[in-house]
């Protein structure tokens, strides 16, 4: 969808830099007579490519929209969980077992082993960057980036187990932390209030508190959409917001089907040969890929999750576009419009054609590139170039080939 915006400018007959007027007393008198004809109001405007798009208004988790997964690993019994839509920050207690505090530390790296004295690896960097990060060593008694457990790492272990109400041994045991890439924000909470705790389960699942727009779109555009395109976001009260793309998925996904049984996650690949999904079900969907949003402004989206909002994304602008010269080389109707310069009408046979200059698309009105100006009449009517010689029927016509070099056709304005 092409979307105009901004001035409008008068385009009559002159000849100016590389604009070709006509030549000849008799042409010039044509000219005169004709000039209600030959001059037009043209409306020069910014014309933006967009894809309008069904959203979804969530938070932030994984790159390919999943959420954090807490996993336990500890023994005993739940007796205190957090509760759904609680934000919890590094250093934080994130549930209780034996009414023993679990803290959230921030890595990459998951828990899985004790880390004391002598230790190394990126489990152990993760855990020193955490302890300067919490002011609990400062950058010159221990690196955030060191790798090691050494004597600096105890003591701040030991600040950190003081903080947290245990046995400050300096020692973190396996299941009194849990590690994830960021302050997480409760969206599920699989585990029981004094249930049997098992190391290797999930107790929570969770997302970032980071705003976000996850958009399906449809495989096929993939190309059409880039990280950096910016989006407007309708919200669930009508109002606007910007944003940009911050991610584009490669990987596409068919849509989960319902009633498939047992097993597997419900979701369904594409046909082998087409575009469309094959599922267990006599249907078939387009599969899609995901695409993330970041808005300009969080704080504007208020406190919706999962509310479902309208995207438009600009996949290309054009500054100083005429809309009266719209075509595209695919043959496509009702394509849009490209910037273009209008120097006379067509009323006065071959030798005074105007020439409609234009840009072509390489691909298709997302393209964010163009070819060389090409010219031809334009039919104000039908909105299309015309093929030489055609008469000035004003009936629609397939545009001319942009590899066949200049054309000059009839038609009136």
């Amino acid at each position: 969808m092409w979307v105009p915006a901004a001035a409008a400018v008068l385009v009559a007959l002159a000849a100016a830099g590389g604009v070709v007027a006509m030549a000849g007393a008799k042409q010039q008198a044509l000219a005169a007579q004709q000039s209600a004809v030959n001059t037009a109001l043209v409306e020069k405007r910014t014309l933006s490519a967009m894809i309008s798009q069904d959203g979804t208004l969530t938070y932030r988790a994984r790159s390919d929209g999943s959420p954090y997964s807490v996993i336990n690993q500890a023994g005993g019994t739940y007796t205190e969980l957090p509760t759904l839509g609680q934000v919890i920050s590094q250093g934080r207690v994130l549930y209780r077992i034996n009414n023993s505090p679990v803290a959230l530390l921030y890595g990459q790296t998951p828990a899985y082993r004790t880390l004391s004295a002598a230790a190394t690896g990126p489990d152990v960097a993760e855990l020193n960057a955490d302890l300067v990060a919490l002011g609990y060593a400062t950058r010159a008694q221990l690196s955030p980036r060191s790798a090691s457990f050494g004597s600096a790492t105890t003591a701040a272990v030991e600040k950190l187990q003081a903080a947290l109400g245990v046995s400050q041994t300096g020692t973190l045991t396996l299941g009194e932390a849990v590690f994830e890439p960021t302050a997480v924000r409760v969206t599920s909470v699989s585990a029981q209030l004094g249930g049997r705790a098992q190391p290797g389960e999930t107790v929570t699942q969770a997302t970032s508190t980071t705003r976000q727009v996850q958009v399906a779109l449809d495989a096929s555009q993939q190309t059409d959409v880039a990280v950096g395109d910016k989006v407007s976001t309708t919200l669930p009260n009508n109002q606007t917001t910007p944003g940009v793309v911050s991610s584009v998925g490669v990987v596409a996904t068919c849509p989960s089907s319902s009633g498939s049984g047992s097993g597997g996650s419900g979701s369904s690949s594409a046909a082998p040969g087409t575009d469309a999904c094959s599922s267990g079900s006599s249907g078939s969907a387009t599969p899609t890929i995901t695409v993330g949003v970041t808005p300009a402004h969080p704080a504007a989206t208020g406190r919706w999750d999962q509310a479902p909002v309208q995207v438009g994304i600009t996949t290309a602008r054009v500054r100083d576009a005429d809309p009266v010269a719209g075509f595209l080389p695919d043959g496509s109707r009702g394509t849009p419009p490209l910037p273009a310069v209008v120097e006379t009408d067509c009323s006065a046979g071959a030798s005074s054609a105007p020439r409609v200059w234009a840009p072509y698309p390489v691909r298709g009105p997302a393209t964010r590139r163009f070819r060389s100006w090409m010219r031809g009449c334009m039919s104000r009517t039908a909105g299309r170039l015309r093929s030489p010689g055609e008469a000035s029927t004003g009936a629609a016509h397939d545009p001319i080939d942009p590899e066949d070099g200049p054309h000059v056709a009839h038609t009136t304005f």
